[in-house]
Protein backbone atom coordinates (compact mmCIF):
# COMPACT_ATOMS: atom_id res chain seq x y z
CA UNK A 1 0.00 0.00 0.00
CA UNK A 2 1.58 3.33 -0.97
CA UNK A 3 2.31 6.18 1.97
CA UNK A 4 -0.91 8.24 0.09
CA UNK A 5 -3.04 5.01 -0.04
CA UNK A 6 -2.06 4.43 3.71
CA UNK A 7 -2.41 8.63 4.87
CA UNK A 8 -6.07 8.25 2.85
CA UNK A 9 -6.97 4.85 5.44
CA UNK A 10 -5.69 6.65 8.17
CA UNK A 11 -7.15 9.44 7.59
CA UNK A 12 -10.55 8.11 7.52
CA UNK A 13 -10.39 5.89 10.47
CA UNK A 14 -9.81 8.95 12.75
CA UNK A 15 -12.76 10.44 10.57
CA UNK A 16 -15.16 7.38 11.61
CA UNK A 17 -13.39 7.45 15.57
CA UNK A 18 -14.50 11.17 15.59
CA UNK A 19 -17.75 10.19 14.46
CA UNK A 20 -18.59 7.55 16.84
CA UNK A 21 -17.05 9.36 19.95
CA UNK A 22 -18.94 12.47 19.02
CA UNK A 23 -22.25 9.78 18.85
CA UNK A 24 -21.16 8.78 21.85
CA UNK A 25 -21.18 12.45 23.71
CA UNK A 26 -24.29 13.14 21.90
CA UNK A 27 -25.98 9.98 24.13
CA UNK A 28 -24.11 10.80 27.01
CA UNK A 29 -26.35 13.80 28.16
CA UNK A 30 -24.28 15.97 30.93
CA UNK A 31 -26.13 16.60 34.27
CA UNK A 32 -27.13 20.23 35.04
CA UNK A 33 -27.00 21.47 38.26
CA UNK A 34 -28.70 25.28 38.34
CA UNK A 35 -27.79 27.16 41.46
CA UNK A 36 -29.15 30.81 42.31
CA UNK A 37 -28.44 32.37 45.55
CA UNK A 38 -30.88 34.84 47.25
CA UNK A 39 -30.04 38.71 47.28
CA UNK A 40 -26.43 38.39 47.00
CA UNK A 41 -24.72 40.78 44.67
CA UNK A 42 -21.98 40.95 42.47
CA UNK A 43 -19.63 42.57 44.63
CA UNK A 44 -20.28 39.73 47.37
CA UNK A 45 -17.56 37.22 46.26
CA UNK A 46 -13.47 37.17 46.92
CA UNK A 47 -13.00 36.50 43.56
CA UNK A 48 -14.69 39.79 42.07
CA UNK A 49 -12.39 41.74 44.81
CA UNK A 50 -13.89 41.98 48.12
CA UNK A 51 -12.15 42.98 50.33
CA UNK A 52 -13.47 41.55 53.42
CA UNK A 53 -15.65 38.20 52.29
CA UNK A 54 -13.62 35.07 52.37
CA UNK A 55 -15.34 32.71 49.32
CA UNK A 56 -12.47 30.09 48.43
CA UNK A 57 -15.39 27.47 47.17
CA UNK A 58 -16.59 30.14 44.71
CA UNK A 59 -13.26 31.43 44.02
CA UNK A 60 -12.13 27.95 42.67
CA UNK A 61 -15.40 27.16 40.79
CA UNK A 62 -15.00 31.17 39.10
CA UNK A 63 -11.51 29.50 38.19
CA UNK A 64 -12.64 26.67 36.31
CA UNK A 65 -15.78 27.97 34.35
CA UNK A 66 -16.92 30.12 31.84
CA UNK A 67 -17.65 33.80 33.57
CA UNK A 68 -20.12 35.95 31.67
CA UNK A 69 -19.12 38.94 33.03
CA UNK A 70 -21.74 41.75 31.67
CA UNK A 71 -24.87 39.58 32.73
CA UNK A 72 -28.25 40.77 33.82
CA UNK A 73 -31.13 40.27 35.53
CA UNK A 74 -34.22 42.24 36.68
CA UNK A 75 -33.60 44.06 40.22
CA UNK A 76 -35.84 41.72 41.88
CA UNK A 77 -36.40 38.18 42.97
CA UNK A 78 -39.53 36.78 41.01
CA UNK A 79 -39.15 38.80 37.71
CA UNK A 80 -35.08 37.01 37.47
CA UNK A 81 -36.93 33.28 38.28
CA UNK A 82 -39.99 33.90 36.06
CA UNK A 83 -37.36 34.66 33.07
CA UNK A 84 -34.74 32.23 33.99
CA UNK A 85 -37.57 29.39 33.91
CA UNK A 86 -39.43 30.52 31.12
CA UNK A 87 -36.59 32.27 28.70
CA UNK A 88 -38.80 34.87 28.27
CA UNK A 89 -39.09 38.82 29.69
CA UNK A 90 -40.79 39.68 32.55
CA UNK A 91 -43.58 41.88 31.26
CA UNK A 92 -44.53 38.99 28.53
CA UNK A 93 -44.08 36.08 30.99
CA UNK A 94 -46.48 37.91 33.66
CA UNK A 95 -44.35 37.65 36.62
CA UNK A 96 -42.76 41.07 37.04
CA UNK A 97 -43.46 41.64 40.84
CA UNK A 98 -43.02 39.58 44.13
CA UNK A 99 -46.60 39.68 44.89
CA UNK A 100 -50.05 41.19 44.39
CA UNK A 101 -50.63 38.36 41.99
CA UNK A 102 -47.55 38.95 39.26
CA UNK A 103 -45.76 36.25 41.24
CA UNK A 104 -47.20 34.20 38.99
CA UNK A 105 -46.44 33.55 35.46
CA UNK A 106 -48.72 32.88 32.90
CA UNK A 107 -50.36 29.79 32.54
CA UNK A 108 -49.53 27.07 30.05
CA UNK A 109 -46.23 28.86 29.59
CA UNK A 110 -43.34 25.93 29.06
CA UNK A 111 -40.69 25.72 31.66
CA UNK A 112 -37.03 24.39 31.86
CA UNK A 113 -38.20 21.45 33.91
CA UNK A 114 -40.63 20.46 31.43
CA UNK A 115 -38.55 20.64 28.67
CA UNK A 116 -35.53 18.73 30.26
CA UNK A 117 -37.99 16.00 31.59
CA UNK A 118 -39.52 15.56 28.00
CA UNK A 119 -35.86 15.12 27.67
CA UNK A 120 -35.61 12.22 29.43
CA UNK A 121 -33.89 13.98 32.63
CA UNK A 122 -35.27 13.45 36.56
CA UNK A 123 -35.92 17.37 37.53
CA UNK A 124 -35.59 17.85 40.81
CA UNK A 125 -35.81 21.46 42.91
CA UNK A 126 -34.74 22.32 46.68
CA UNK A 127 -35.13 25.62 47.58
CA UNK A 128 -37.20 29.03 47.03
CA UNK A 129 -39.30 29.16 44.21
CA UNK A 130 -41.65 32.50 44.52
CA UNK A 131 -43.69 31.57 41.24
CA UNK A 132 -46.76 31.59 42.68
CA UNK A 133 -48.06 29.12 45.70
CA UNK A 134 -51.26 27.47 44.27
CA UNK A 135 -52.26 24.41 41.61
CA UNK A 136 -51.31 25.14 38.65
CA UNK A 137 -48.27 27.16 39.47
CA UNK A 138 -46.36 25.44 42.05
CA UNK A 139 -42.82 23.75 41.26
CA UNK A 140 -44.82 19.74 41.10
CA UNK A 141 -47.36 21.69 38.90
CA UNK A 142 -44.63 23.00 36.48
CA UNK A 143 -42.44 20.08 35.86
CA UNK A 144 -40.19 19.30 38.73
CA UNK A 145 -40.75 15.43 39.47
CA UNK A 146 -39.28 16.27 43.01
CA UNK A 147 -39.70 19.58 45.06
CA UNK A 148 -38.31 20.68 48.97
CA UNK A 149 -39.35 24.09 48.89
CA UNK A 150 -40.70 26.93 51.36
CA UNK A 151 -43.70 29.16 49.62
CA UNK A 152 -43.37 33.00 48.71
CA UNK A 153 -40.75 34.62 48.91
CA UNK A 154 -39.25 32.85 51.44
CA UNK A 155 -39.31 31.50 55.45
CA UNK A 156 -41.21 33.96 57.38
CA UNK A 157 -43.21 35.05 54.56
CA UNK A 158 -46.67 35.27 55.13
CA UNK A 159 -47.72 32.02 53.04
CA UNK A 160 -44.87 30.30 55.55
CA UNK A 161 -45.50 27.79 58.62
CA UNK A 162 -46.53 30.52 61.02
CA UNK A 163 -43.25 30.99 63.41
CA UNK A 164 -40.98 29.36 61.08
CA UNK A 165 -37.17 29.77 61.40
CA UNK A 166 -34.18 29.42 59.65
CA UNK A 167 -33.79 26.40 61.66
CA UNK A 168 -35.85 23.23 61.88
CA UNK A 169 -38.26 24.66 58.97
CA UNK A 170 -41.40 23.46 58.31
CA UNK A 171 -40.86 22.85 54.64
CA UNK A 172 -43.40 21.32 51.37
CA UNK A 173 -42.03 17.94 50.33
CA UNK A 174 -43.78 17.40 47.13
CA UNK A 175 -47.01 19.40 48.38
CA UNK A 176 -46.70 18.01 51.96
CA UNK A 177 -45.49 20.05 54.66
CA UNK A 178 -42.85 18.29 56.97
CA UNK A 179 -40.39 19.52 59.61
CA UNK A 180 -36.74 19.40 58.84
CA UNK A 181 -33.67 18.95 61.11
CA UNK A 182 -30.59 21.86 60.54
CA UNK A 183 -29.89 25.03 59.21
CA UNK A 184 -32.33 25.89 55.92
CA UNK A 185 -29.16 26.00 53.25
CA UNK A 186 -27.70 23.06 54.98
CA UNK A 187 -31.05 21.18 54.59
CA UNK A 188 -31.60 22.28 50.87
CA UNK A 189 -28.06 21.27 49.75
CA UNK A 190 -27.83 17.69 52.17
CA UNK A 191 -31.28 17.03 50.19
CA UNK A 192 -30.10 17.36 46.76
CA UNK A 193 -27.29 15.49 47.23
CA UNK A 194 -28.98 12.85 48.37
CA UNK A 195 -31.48 13.15 45.49
CA UNK A 196 -28.54 13.35 42.45
CA UNK A 197 -26.90 10.51 44.24
CA UNK A 198 -30.11 8.22 43.79
CA UNK A 199 -30.30 9.77 39.69
CA UNK A 200 -26.66 8.09 40.05
CA UNK A 201 -27.39 4.89 40.81
CA UNK A 202 -30.61 4.83 38.58
CA UNK A 203 -28.08 5.82 35.69
CA UNK A 204 -30.57 8.64 35.09
CA UNK A 205 -29.22 12.49 33.65
CA UNK A 206 -30.60 14.63 36.20
CA UNK A 207 -31.60 18.73 36.06
CA UNK A 208 -31.05 19.90 39.52
CA UNK A 209 -32.34 23.46 40.43
CA UNK A 210 -31.18 24.68 44.05
CA UNK A 211 -31.95 28.27 44.60
CA UNK A 212 -31.04 28.94 48.26
CA UNK A 213 -33.40 31.54 49.91
CA UNK A 214 -30.15 32.81 52.04
CA UNK A 215 -28.60 35.60 52.31
CA UNK A 216 -32.10 37.07 51.67
CA UNK A 217 -33.42 38.91 54.90
CA UNK A 218 -34.56 38.33 57.72
CA UNK A 219 -30.63 37.59 58.36
CA UNK A 220 -29.94 34.82 60.38
CA UNK A 221 -27.15 32.71 60.23
CA UNK A 222 -24.90 30.76 63.21
CA UNK A 223 -22.53 32.72 64.59
CA UNK A 224 -19.39 30.44 63.38
CA UNK A 225 -19.95 32.08 60.31
CA UNK A 226 -21.20 35.75 61.02
CA UNK A 227 -18.43 36.16 64.08
CA UNK A 228 -15.62 36.73 61.75
CA UNK A 229 -17.15 39.74 60.17
CA UNK A 230 -18.75 41.19 63.24
CA UNK A 231 -15.22 41.53 65.11
CA UNK A 232 -14.20 43.87 62.20
CA UNK A 233 -16.83 46.04 63.15
CA UNK A 234 -16.39 48.91 60.45
CA UNK A 235 -14.92 49.08 57.07
CA UNK A 236 -14.10 52.69 56.20
CA UNK A 237 -16.76 54.48 58.67
CA UNK A 238 -19.41 51.34 57.27
CA UNK A 239 -20.57 48.76 59.85
CA UNK A 240 -20.03 45.60 58.65
CA UNK A 241 -23.13 43.81 57.74
CA UNK A 242 -21.83 40.68 59.70
CA UNK A 243 -25.08 38.31 59.35
CA UNK A 244 -25.38 38.69 55.90
CA UNK A 245 -21.67 37.84 55.03
CA UNK A 246 -22.18 35.25 57.37
CA UNK A 247 -25.06 33.34 55.19
CA UNK A 248 -22.79 33.99 52.14
CA UNK A 249 -19.82 31.96 54.06
CA UNK A 250 -22.26 29.42 54.40
CA UNK A 251 -23.14 29.30 51.20
CA UNK A 252 -19.76 29.30 50.35
CA UNK A 253 -19.01 26.03 52.78
CA UNK A 254 -21.88 24.35 51.39
CA UNK A 255 -20.29 24.48 47.65
CA UNK A 256 -16.91 23.07 48.81
CA UNK A 257 -19.22 20.44 50.24
CA UNK A 258 -21.26 20.26 47.11
CA UNK A 259 -17.90 20.22 45.12
CA UNK A 260 -16.87 17.04 47.34
CA UNK A 261 -19.84 15.32 46.55
CA UNK A 262 -19.39 15.66 42.84
CA UNK A 263 -15.66 14.54 42.80
CA UNK A 264 -16.41 11.69 45.07
CA UNK A 265 -19.86 10.02 42.92
CA UNK A 266 -17.34 10.77 39.63
CA UNK A 267 -20.02 13.65 38.65
CA UNK A 268 -18.01 16.24 38.55
CA UNK A 269 -16.91 15.85 34.81
CA UNK A 270 -19.97 15.11 32.75
CA UNK A 271 -22.15 17.95 35.41
CA UNK A 272 -22.40 21.67 33.88
CA UNK A 273 -22.85 23.41 37.04
CA UNK A 274 -24.23 27.19 36.90
CA UNK A 275 -23.91 29.33 39.63
CA UNK A 276 -25.76 32.85 39.61
CA UNK A 277 -27.25 35.33 41.98
CA UNK A 278 -30.63 36.74 41.06
CA UNK A 279 -30.62 40.16 41.68
CA UNK A 280 -28.05 43.39 43.58
CA UNK A 281 -27.23 42.87 46.84
CA UNK A 282 -29.53 43.02 49.38
CA UNK A 283 -27.09 44.90 51.37
CA UNK A 284 -26.35 48.71 51.47
CA UNK A 285 -23.61 48.55 53.80
CA UNK A 286 -22.73 45.87 51.49
CA UNK A 287 -22.91 47.84 48.18
CA UNK A 288 -20.87 50.86 49.84
CA UNK A 289 -18.43 48.32 51.07
CA UNK A 290 -17.50 46.74 47.58
CA UNK A 291 -19.60 46.68 44.87
CA UNK A 292 -16.85 46.37 41.94
CA UNK A 293 -17.60 49.95 41.05
CA UNK A 294 -21.27 49.65 40.31
CA UNK A 295 -23.59 51.93 42.39
CA UNK A 296 -27.06 50.66 43.69
CA UNK A 297 -28.35 47.43 44.81
CA UNK A 298 -31.31 45.43 44.84
CA UNK A 299 -34.41 46.96 43.41
CA UNK A 300 -32.35 49.74 41.98
CA UNK A 301 -32.55 50.48 38.41
CA UNK A 302 -28.75 50.89 37.86
CA UNK A 303 -25.85 48.34 37.28
CA UNK A 304 -25.84 47.51 40.88
CA UNK A 305 -29.34 46.20 40.58
CA UNK A 306 -29.26 44.13 37.77
CA UNK A 307 -25.71 43.16 37.20
CA UNK A 308 -24.86 39.69 38.31
CA UNK A 309 -22.39 37.03 38.45
CA UNK A 310 -22.91 33.94 36.24
CA UNK A 311 -20.38 30.84 36.44
CA UNK A 312 -20.64 28.22 33.94
CA UNK A 313 -18.37 25.22 34.55
CA UNK A 314 -18.35 21.81 32.48
CA UNK A 315 -14.92 20.15 32.51
CA UNK A 316 -15.83 17.86 29.57
CA UNK A 317 -17.69 20.42 27.31
CA UNK A 318 -16.37 23.50 28.53
CA UNK A 319 -12.46 25.65 28.24
CA UNK A 320 -12.06 26.73 32.06
CA UNK A 321 -11.22 30.66 33.25
CA UNK A 322 -12.97 32.37 30.01
CA UNK A 323 -14.48 35.50 30.25
CA UNK A 324 -17.36 37.03 27.83
CA UNK A 325 -17.81 39.96 28.20
CA UNK A 326 -20.72 40.33 25.42
CA UNK A 327 -24.17 41.30 26.79
CA UNK A 328 -26.02 38.64 27.93
CA UNK A 329 -28.83 37.84 29.97
CA UNK A 330 -31.44 35.22 32.39
CA UNK A 331 -33.57 34.76 29.31
CA UNK A 332 -30.08 33.67 27.81
CA UNK A 333 -30.05 29.90 29.82
CA UNK A 334 -32.76 28.05 28.44
CA UNK A 335 -31.80 28.40 24.98
CA UNK A 336 -27.74 28.11 25.98
CA UNK A 337 -28.80 24.09 27.77
CA UNK A 338 -31.50 23.44 25.14
CA UNK A 339 -28.36 23.40 22.71
CA UNK A 340 -25.69 21.75 25.41
CA UNK A 341 -28.43 19.26 26.26
CA UNK A 342 -30.39 18.43 23.28
CA UNK A 343 -33.76 19.56 24.95
CA UNK A 344 -36.90 19.61 22.79
CA UNK A 345 -37.18 22.24 20.35
CA UNK A 346 -38.21 25.61 22.46
CA UNK A 347 -41.48 27.78 22.42
CA UNK A 348 -41.48 30.53 19.70
CA UNK A 349 -41.96 33.10 22.05
CA UNK A 350 -38.15 32.42 23.70
CA UNK A 351 -36.48 36.33 24.10
CA UNK A 352 -33.21 34.63 25.13
CA UNK A 353 -30.30 33.97 22.53
CA UNK A 354 -28.52 30.68 22.93
CA UNK A 355 -24.52 31.35 24.17
CA UNK A 356 -23.61 27.80 23.30
CA UNK A 357 -21.28 28.64 20.30
CA UNK A 358 -20.30 31.58 21.79
CA UNK A 359 -18.66 30.00 25.34
CA UNK A 360 -17.49 26.75 23.19
CA UNK A 361 -15.72 29.26 21.09
CA UNK A 362 -17.17 28.67 17.83
CA UNK A 363 -18.63 32.15 18.00
CA UNK A 364 -16.49 35.32 18.36
CA UNK A 365 -19.40 37.69 19.58
CA UNK A 366 -23.02 37.63 19.84
CA UNK A 367 -24.79 39.41 17.20
CA UNK A 368 -25.71 43.02 17.90
CA UNK A 369 -28.87 43.33 20.26
CA UNK A 370 -30.90 45.67 22.58
CA UNK A 371 -32.38 43.69 25.69
CA UNK A 372 -35.22 45.64 28.11
CA UNK A 373 -35.45 44.89 31.56
CA UNK A 374 -38.74 45.90 33.14
CA UNK A 375 -40.18 45.11 36.27
CA UNK A 376 -42.58 46.47 39.26
CA UNK A 377 -40.85 47.63 42.81
CA UNK A 378 -43.62 47.91 44.53
CA UNK A 379 -47.19 49.01 42.86
CA UNK A 380 -48.03 47.08 39.74
CA UNK A 381 -48.76 48.81 37.06
CA UNK A 382 -47.34 47.97 33.96
CA UNK A 383 -47.29 51.23 33.08
CA UNK A 384 -45.03 52.33 30.07
CA UNK A 385 -41.36 52.97 31.14
CA UNK A 386 -42.06 52.24 34.62
CA UNK A 387 -38.91 50.91 35.92
CA UNK A 388 -37.67 50.25 32.65
CA UNK A 389 -33.65 49.63 31.56
CA UNK A 390 -32.89 49.07 28.29
CA UNK A 391 -29.47 47.82 27.85
CA UNK A 392 -27.73 48.24 24.29
CA UNK A 393 -23.73 47.02 24.26
CA UNK A 394 -22.37 49.36 27.43
CA UNK A 395 -25.67 51.52 26.71
CA UNK A 396 -28.13 51.99 29.69
CA UNK A 397 -31.18 53.78 28.99
CA UNK A 398 -32.62 54.17 32.74
CA UNK A 399 -35.77 55.53 31.90
CA UNK A 400 -36.31 57.36 28.73
CA UNK A 401 -34.57 60.43 29.54
CA UNK A 402 -31.21 58.53 31.12
CA UNK A 403 -28.31 57.72 29.26
CA UNK A 404 -25.57 56.26 30.41
CA UNK A 405 -21.72 55.14 29.14
CA UNK A 406 -20.33 52.40 31.31
CA UNK A 407 -17.68 52.02 29.44
CA UNK A 408 -16.32 55.30 30.60
CA UNK A 409 -19.06 55.44 33.59
CA UNK A 410 -19.35 52.34 35.73
CA UNK A 411 -20.57 54.42 38.45
CA UNK A 412 -23.23 55.44 36.27
CA UNK A 413 -23.05 59.90 37.40
CA UNK A 414 -23.09 61.38 34.28
CA UNK A 415 -26.41 61.28 32.09
CA UNK A 416 -25.13 61.91 28.38
CA UNK A 417 -28.15 61.60 26.83
CA UNK A 418 -27.78 65.20 25.55
CA UNK A 419 -24.33 64.54 24.32
CA UNK A 420 -25.78 61.41 22.33
CA UNK A 421 -29.35 61.79 20.77
CA UNK A 422 -29.52 59.47 18.62
CA UNK A 423 -28.23 56.30 20.83
CA UNK A 424 -30.77 57.39 22.97
CA UNK A 425 -33.59 57.98 19.98
CA UNK A 426 -32.20 54.38 18.89
CA UNK A 427 -33.04 52.67 22.52
CA UNK A 428 -36.29 54.24 22.90
CA UNK A 429 -37.65 52.73 19.99
CA UNK A 430 -36.70 49.76 20.66
CA UNK A 431 -38.67 50.29 23.55
CA UNK A 432 -41.11 51.47 22.37
CA UNK A 433 -41.44 48.48 19.78
CA UNK A 434 -41.18 45.85 22.77
CA UNK A 435 -43.18 46.91 24.84
CA UNK A 436 -46.74 47.68 22.43
CA UNK A 437 -46.26 43.56 22.21
CA UNK A 438 -44.77 42.48 25.88
CA UNK A 439 -48.13 44.81 27.13
CA UNK A 440 -50.80 42.74 25.64
CA UNK A 441 -49.09 39.71 27.36
CA UNK A 442 -48.97 41.99 30.37
CA UNK A 443 -52.43 41.68 30.79
CA UNK A 444 -53.21 38.76 29.76
CA UNK A 445 -55.13 37.58 34.16
CA UNK A 446 -53.27 34.53 35.26
CA UNK A 447 -55.33 32.14 37.17
CA UNK A 448 -55.50 29.83 39.90
CA UNK A 449 -57.59 26.33 39.81
CA UNK A 450 -59.72 24.98 41.75
CA UNK A 451 -61.61 21.65 42.68
CA UNK A 452 -59.25 20.18 40.22
CA UNK A 453 -58.97 16.10 40.48
CA UNK A 454 -54.97 16.74 40.66
CA UNK A 455 -55.41 19.44 43.85
CA UNK A 456 -58.94 19.38 44.91
CA UNK A 457 -58.32 21.32 48.04
CA UNK A 458 -55.77 24.28 47.96
CA UNK A 459 -55.32 27.50 50.06
CA UNK A 460 -55.21 30.86 48.29
CA UNK A 461 -53.01 33.19 49.83
CA UNK A 462 -53.08 37.36 49.76
CA UNK A 463 -49.42 37.04 48.25
CA UNK A 464 -51.31 36.18 44.85
CA UNK A 465 -54.17 37.92 45.21
CA UNK A 466 -54.79 41.15 43.07
CA UNK A 467 -54.86 44.03 45.43
CA UNK A 468 -53.18 45.51 48.51
CA UNK A 469 -49.39 44.58 49.20
CA UNK A 470 -50.02 41.90 51.78
CA UNK A 471 -47.02 39.27 51.43
CA UNK A 472 -44.94 40.21 55.01
CA UNK A 473 -45.74 38.90 59.02
CA UNK A 474 -46.23 43.51 59.49
CA UNK A 475 -49.04 43.12 56.56
CA UNK A 476 -50.66 40.03 58.42
CA UNK A 477 -50.51 41.67 61.76
CA UNK A 478 -52.00 44.54 60.27
CA UNK A 479 -55.08 42.95 58.64
CA UNK A 480 -56.13 46.28 56.50
CA UNK A 481 -55.52 45.54 53.29
CA UNK A 482 -58.05 44.47 50.41
CA UNK A 483 -57.50 42.08 47.39
CA UNK A 484 -59.18 39.57 45.08
CA UNK A 485 -57.94 36.36 43.55
CA UNK A 486 -58.62 35.67 39.90
CA UNK A 487 -59.51 31.81 39.73
CA UNK A 488 -61.00 29.11 37.25
CA UNK A 489 -63.32 26.75 38.76
CA UNK A 490 -62.18 23.29 37.26
CA UNK A 491 -65.58 21.42 37.40
CA UNK A 492 -69.22 22.22 38.45
CA UNK A 493 -69.73 21.16 42.22
CA UNK A 494 -70.16 22.00 45.64
CA UNK A 495 -67.48 23.77 47.39
CA UNK A 496 -66.42 24.32 50.47
CA UNK A 497 -64.92 27.95 51.48
CA UNK A 498 -62.94 28.82 54.52
CA UNK A 499 -61.78 31.85 55.21
CA UNK A 500 -59.01 32.78 57.71
CA UNK A 501 -57.30 35.71 59.17
CA UNK A 502 -54.34 33.61 60.19
CA UNK A 503 -53.15 30.47 58.71
CA UNK A 504 -54.45 27.58 59.68
CA UNK A 505 -50.91 26.68 61.33
CA UNK A 506 -51.02 29.65 63.62
CA UNK A 507 -55.00 28.52 64.37
CA UNK A 508 -55.64 32.03 66.08
CA UNK A 509 -58.88 33.61 66.28
CA UNK A 510 -60.14 36.50 63.70
CA UNK A 511 -60.24 38.94 65.66
CA UNK A 512 -57.27 38.24 68.72
CA UNK A 513 -53.80 39.79 68.09
CA UNK A 514 -50.92 37.48 69.32
CA UNK A 515 -48.02 38.47 71.82
CA UNK A 516 -44.99 40.21 69.66
CA UNK A 517 -42.58 37.83 70.68
CA UNK A 518 -44.49 35.53 68.46
CA UNK A 519 -44.36 37.10 65.37
CA UNK A 520 -41.89 35.89 63.04
CA UNK A 521 -40.07 38.98 61.63
CA UNK A 522 -36.71 41.28 60.72
CA UNK A 523 -37.13 43.35 64.01
CA UNK A 524 -39.43 42.30 67.41
CA UNK A 525 -43.00 43.11 67.98
CA UNK A 526 -43.85 43.76 71.66
CA UNK A 527 -46.69 43.38 73.54
CA UNK A 528 -50.13 42.40 71.95
CA UNK A 529 -50.61 42.97 68.56
CA UNK A 530 -52.67 42.18 65.61
CA UNK A 531 -56.24 42.51 67.34
CA UNK A 532 -58.42 43.60 65.11
CA UNK A 533 -62.91 43.83 65.66
CA UNK A 534 -63.83 41.54 62.82
CA UNK A 535 -67.38 41.10 62.75
CA UNK A 536 -68.74 39.90 59.23
CA UNK A 537 -67.29 37.96 57.06
CA UNK A 538 -68.32 38.29 53.37
CA UNK A 539 -68.43 36.26 50.21
CA UNK A 540 -68.63 36.22 46.66
CA UNK A 541 -67.04 34.20 43.96
CA UNK A 542 -69.29 32.92 40.85
CA UNK A 543 -72.75 34.19 41.59
CA UNK A 544 -73.07 33.35 44.96
CA UNK A 545 -72.85 36.22 47.91
CA UNK A 546 -73.04 35.45 51.50
CA UNK A 547 -72.27 37.15 54.99
CA UNK A 548 -72.00 35.52 58.14
CA UNK A 549 -71.37 36.64 61.91
CA UNK A 550 -68.69 33.97 63.08
CA UNK A 551 -68.06 32.89 66.90
CA UNK A 552 -66.20 35.53 68.89
CA UNK A 553 -63.73 32.46 69.17
CA UNK A 554 -63.85 31.69 65.80
CA UNK A 555 -60.59 30.67 63.80
CA UNK A 556 -62.30 30.28 60.58
CA UNK A 557 -65.24 30.75 58.30
CA UNK A 558 -67.15 28.43 56.37
CA UNK A 559 -69.50 28.89 53.31
CA UNK A 560 -70.63 26.03 51.45
CA UNK A 561 -71.71 27.12 47.37
CA UNK A 562 -72.58 25.72 44.60
CA UNK A 563 -70.20 26.84 41.63
CA UNK A 564 -70.03 26.36 37.84
CA UNK A 565 -67.18 25.59 35.72
CA UNK A 566 -65.46 28.49 34.36
CA UNK A 567 -63.33 31.52 35.38
CA UNK A 568 -64.37 33.89 37.81
CA UNK A 569 -63.35 36.56 40.93
CA UNK A 570 -63.20 35.26 44.52
CA UNK A 571 -63.74 38.17 46.64
CA UNK A 572 -63.88 38.07 50.62
CA UNK A 573 -64.01 40.60 53.31
CA UNK A 574 -63.60 40.92 56.82
CA UNK A 575 -65.48 44.16 58.28
CA UNK A 576 -66.63 45.65 61.84
CA UNK A 577 -70.19 45.64 63.21
CA UNK A 578 -71.04 48.94 61.79
CA UNK A 579 -70.08 47.40 58.56
CA UNK A 580 -66.77 49.71 57.79
CA UNK A 581 -64.46 47.28 55.78
CA UNK A 582 -61.18 45.97 57.54
CA UNK A 583 -59.50 43.51 55.21
CA UNK A 584 -59.95 40.41 52.72
CA UNK A 585 -58.89 37.26 54.00
CA UNK A 586 -55.58 36.54 54.34
CA UNK A 587 -55.81 32.46 53.84
CA UNK A 588 -59.13 31.11 52.05
CA UNK A 589 -59.46 27.24 51.50
CA UNK A 590 -61.21 25.84 48.88
CA UNK A 591 -62.59 21.98 49.04
CA UNK A 592 -64.44 20.63 46.31
CA UNK A 593 -67.03 17.85 47.95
Amino acid sequence: MTPKRLFSVAMRLCASFLFFHLLLLADDKPNVILIMTDDQGYGDYSCHGNPLLQTPALDKLHSESVRLTDFHVAPMCTPTRGQLMTGMDAMRNGATAVCQGRSMMGNGIKLMPEYFAEAGYATGHFGKWHLGDSYPHRPQDRGFQETLHHPAWGITSLADHFGNTYWDPWLKHNGEEKRYKGYCTDIFFDEAMGWMKKQKEADKPFFLYLPTNTPHVPNWVDEEYSKPYADVGTYNGVEVPAAFYGMIANIDENMAKLEDFLVREGLKKNTLLIYLNDNGTQSREASEIYNAGMQGYKRGMLDGGHRVACFWRWPEGLWAGKDIADLTQVQDILPTLAEFCNLPKLSKDIDGSSLAKLMQGEQLKLKDRKIVIQYSNREVSGVRWDHAIVLWDKWRLVGPEKLYDIATDPHQDKNVVDQFPDVAKAMREHYQQWYAEAKIRFDTPRYITVGSDANPSLTLYSNDWQGGYCDNPPNLVAADTIGYWDIEVAEAGTYEIELRRWSESANIPLRSGVQGEKIPANRPFSGYVGARPIHYASLEVGGFQATKVPPSDAAKVTFTAKLKAGKTKLNTLFSDVDGNPLCSAIYVKVTRK
